[in-house]
């Protein structure tokens, strides 16, 4: 151990500091094994690829501004909701992220669309992509504070410089011409670039009418819809199966 305290000081100089809380194990492991060297050497040196992959990860998943972690196998598919498994399973393949692709989720209020979204984004990031989940509205207003703080650029690019973007809840609303000529920026620069992942209360076809100006609703919405898997979820509310009220309903409570 004493020898392992002495050491800890040079991995901290080469930023291997982490290794030193595995080392002991590692060189027990070793003589148990009565592992050669380079074996060893190979030992340790995976052990700190895959802490740095791991931290990689974490650091990705803290940066992609998700509300909660959500996983596929977490949702619950007992929920009084219908959609497309097949449209689904294909998605969570993450192949449209290599094609630049995108995924839209539609169906009203409350059925569960962000859950997917967000498990999309979760999938993505644990398999090396770089993902941003953004509120529609909040994309919007960062760009209204972008041109008050004379940042446009910079802001406009933080939203491109993602292999998934996941904008959520757009339609809430009818788009300004400001609001409409940011959108359609973004999905232009982003088409065929990267990759969005969109959730709404209203239905594809229904999105021309968000728009300011009609002609920039027509050429943003023909990228997408011929770029994209469009998934429709139907059904009874999901956050309603969620509600503490409803769980305590469910154990017998008044």
């Amino acid at each position: 151990m004493t020898r392992i305290t002495e050491l800890t000081p040079l991995l901290k100089r080469l930023q291997l500091g982490p290794m030193a809380a595995t080392l002991p194990e590692r060189i027990a492991l070793a003589r148990r094994e009565q592992l050669d060297y380079a074996s060893f050497l190979e030992i340790i040196l995976s052990d700190e690829v895959n802490r740095r992959a791991q931290r990689r990860i974490e650091l990705r998943l803290q940066g992609a501004g998700f509300e909660e972690t959500c996983r596929l196998e977490d949702f619950d598919w007992s929920a009084s909701i219908t959609l497309d498994r097949r449209l689904l399973d294909a998605v969570f393949s993450l192949e449209f992220l290599d094609k630049h692709e995108h995924v839209l989720l539609v169906g009203p209020a409350g059925v569960g669309k962000s859950f997917p979204a967000q498990a999309l984004g979760y999938s993505a990031v644990r398999a090396g992509h770089t993902v941003r989940f953004s509120h529609a509205d909040d994309f919007f207003k960062a760009m209204a504070q972008a041109r008050v703080d004379n940042s446009v650029d910079r802001t406009f690019r933080s939203f491109l410089s993602l292999d998934l973007l996941i904008l959520d809840d757009l339609g809430l609303h009818r788009l300004t011409a400001q609001q409409s000529a940011d959108l359609y920026e973004l999905i232009l620069n982003r088409h065929r670039a990267s990759s969005f992942v969109i959730t709404s209360n209203r239905a594809v076809d229904e999105w021309l009418s968000l728009f300011d100006d009609p002609i920039l609703g027509n050429s943003a919405l023909d990228r997408l819809a011929n770029a994209s898997y469009q998934i429709v979820i139907e059904g009874a509310s999901y956050r309603e199966r969620l509600s503490p009220h409803r769980a305590l309903l469910g154990k017998g409570g008044d």
